[in-house]
């Protein structure tokens, strides 16, 4: 077969090394056409001429002219050599290979060539239509005016101006380790969020003790370091729970986005006339790759915190519109993005919150870590008005610090004290000083009893321990919040005018638990003491008529009572937390941590808590005694000890 058509193409009878050329001659010649048609033939003229290849392109050698091919293909005049005959087909596929590549490469570029000129078009229309545009507002006189300039003039005139720093401004910490008395509350705060795997926080603890301070500069501190994902420019977006509000239509929705529809919502000019609805993303998507701050997260919306849940759950805030139509070539891209795939909302949201943590919805408590801060001691509220002095730049008289600690136990509050103190002490001078200068403040003793008389403060702590002994009279321990105080409980007992015909009363301002207590506590008189309380009239008064949280005063109150029967003084620098039962043991009760802490600022040496509350009490009461008590027999020699001298009955 072979041979046949061998014989059909070679008619001239030529050998087979001839024949062989002869086809090399063709392919040679195909490939100066392909290129020609390639390049174009002026320019392969010139392209062969500045690679040195024109003559060898003319010869009439193979070897020339595929040498030529070479030096035009490749690009490359150095190319040179005598080509061996055997070598001639290799080179030959070689450069097949090579034109193969160029032609590839050439349509990707005609392409891209088109589509950069057809963009370029498009552009060149969009920007006809903005110059015509232009000219039409221009010809109907524009949107400003006289009015508009002038206020436009006002507010330029307004940002000139500025007022100096605020005293608040100038005392806040600015760094973690300003922050007073909360060392193991910005210890689990850190470890929370900084992390490669940051967690959200919920911190609980009274105002003004430094909750928002320490998310805001643990954010700061957390970016210095290197294991947390937050990148330098990470933000910390702040809003207050109490006051963010939003339309349950989706109206408006300042913290997740809302969706401004053409019609109704006032979306930009140029969707509203194609009617294309406009998202607006909110302050989820703002502190993305950042923190979310709310403050008093318990006062938000209850539907707006699930639709907050929805987000982190997601990462993303989704929008939705009847006007958005997917298959609107006129919507832009990022609007078709935002409905389509929603905003980036991946952020750590650090709520804080003056409630207790059964107050908080649990849906927010079970995806977050929970810090608790704690209350502010006199000995914290010191440091913190000496530490302000210092920033003010301010002499302090010995006890100033102490005064402040005497009104507040809050750290912003004392601030606010001292910065007070300092107007007043400039107010004083008067026109003595010059302008520029600036004197050197004394801030003494007197000028914040002024401030206190000026703004009504009283002291925090009215109850105060002493090394007295009292009949009927003893210390019980209560909370509110997060704030521990001390309770004044006093008993009085008379001989009843008719045997068995006691009564026993109570004032009803305590509240129906205090009272089953003090019912409780009349069961377990007759069991320790063996006397009859239907024998006695007794009056049980809670000082102030402040109402007590649950039973936890009736081991103070049963001792009350026993101590005005027997007329056995008790000690007045103790304090009892505890519930009692009919059978005279002290129960557990709740909050058992800011008991204590009301114990000491009240100047309470010893404080017995029951058995099972053990585990609660504070590992540093360096300060003052915690005791152990399982039953009520346990403590009564240690509260009402044996006195032979004047006993003060009240």
């Amino acid at each position: 077969m072979k041979d046949l058509i061998r014989r059909i193409f070679n008619k001239d009878g030529l050998d087979e090394h001839e024949l062989e050329l002869n086809q090399l001659r063709r392919q040679i010649t195909a490939i100066y056409s392909l290129i020609s048609n390639l390049y174009g033939a002026d320019k392969l003229v010139l392209k062969a001429g500045k690679l040195e290849a024109l003559n060898l392109m003319r010869s009439t050698k193979i070897a020339d002219r595929v040498l030529a091919l070479q030096r035009i293909v490749f690009e490359d005049p150095t190319i040179d050599g005598i080509l061996e005959e055997k070598e001639i087909p290799r080179i030959i596929d070689e450069i097949n290979e090579e034109i193969a590549d160029i032609i590839a490469r050439k349509t990707v570029e005609d392409k891209i060539e088109r589509q950069i000129s057809e963009k370029m078009q498009e552009k060149h229309n969009e920007y006809i239509q903005e110059i015509k545009r232009q000219i039409i507002r221009e010809s109907e006189g524009g949107t400003e005016s006289p009015q508009t300039l002038k206020k436009y003039a006002e507010l330029e005139k307004l940002e000139a101006k500025g007022l100096s720093r605020s005293a608040m401004e100038l005392l806040r910490p600015v760094s973690l380790e300003e922050i007073v008395g909360q060392e193991r509350a910005i210890k689990a705060l850190m470890s929370k969020i900084a992390s490669p795997f940051p967690q959200h926080v919920i911190l609980y603890g009274p105002p003004g003790v430094g909750k928002t301070t320490a998310a805001r500069l643990a954010l700061e501190a957390a970016k210095k370091m290197s294991r947390p994902p937050f990148d330098e420019d990470a933000k910390f977006i702040e809003i207050d729970g109490t006051t963010i509000r939003w339309d349950p239509r989706e109206v408006t929705n300042p913290l997740l986005g809302s969706v401004h529809d053409p019609i109704y919502q006032g979306a930009k000019r140029s969707f509203a006339d194609t009617g294309i609805p406009e998202p607006k993303p909110g302050l989820v998507t703002e502190a993305h790759g950042g923190v979310l701050f709310i403050d008093e997260l318990g006062e938000m919306d209850p539907m707006l915190q699930n639709k907050l849940l929805k987000v982190l759950e997601d990462k993303r805030a989704y929008f939705e519109s009847s006007y958005y139509d997917p298959t609107d070539k006129n919507v832009p891209q990022y609007i078709k993005k935002l409905f389509d795939e929603g905003a980036p909302a991946d952020f750590i949201l650090i709520g804080a919150t003056t409630r207790d943590p059964g107050e908080i919805s649990p849906a927010f408590r079970s995806r977050s870590a929970e810090v608790f801060f704690e209350p502010l001691t006199s000995e914290d509220i010191t440091k913190i008005v000496h530490n302000a002095g210092e920033k003010l730049n301010v002499e302090l008289e010995p006890g100033v610090a102490e005064v402040v600690s005497l009104y507040t136990i809050e750290g912003r509050k004392a601030v606010n004290i001292l910065a007070d103190a300092y107007s007043l002490a400039l107010y004083d001078l008067g026109n003595t000083i010059d302008k520029e200068e600036k004197p050197k403040i004394r801030i003494t003793k007197d000028l914040i009893y002024e401030v206190a008389q000026i703004s009504r403060l009283t002291p925090y702590v009215s109850v105060k321990a002493s090394d007295t002994l009292e009949v009927g009279k003893i210390f019980g321990l209560g909370v509110s919040g997060y704030l521990g105080s001390v309770i004044e409980i006093e008993a009085i007992a008379f001989p009843s005018t008719e045997k068995g015909k006691g009564r026993l009363r109570f004032n009803e301002t305590a509240g129906s638990m205090a009272k089953d207590s003090v019912f409780n506590a009349a069961s377990v008189v007759r069991k320790l003491t063996g006397k009859d309380i239907a024998d006695y009239d007794i009056h049980v008064n809670i000082v102030g008529g402040g109402r007590i949280d649950g039973p936890s005063a009736g081991t103070a109150i049963l001792l009350a009572i026993i101590s005005a029967i027997e007329k056995r003084p008790i000690r007045q620098d103790i304090a009892i937390t505890g519930e009692i039962s009919i059978q005279g043991q002290v129960k557990p009760v709740g909050g058992v941590f800011e008991k204590i802490y009301g114990a000491r600022q009240a100047g309470i040496r010893q404080v017995f808590v029951p058995k099972d509350n053990a585990k609660d009490v504070p590992s540093d009461c360096d300060d003052l005694e915690v005791m152990i008590a399982d039953r009520v027999e346990d403590i009564i020699d240690i509260v009402m000890p044996p006195v032979k001298e004047n006993i003060k009955v009240s």
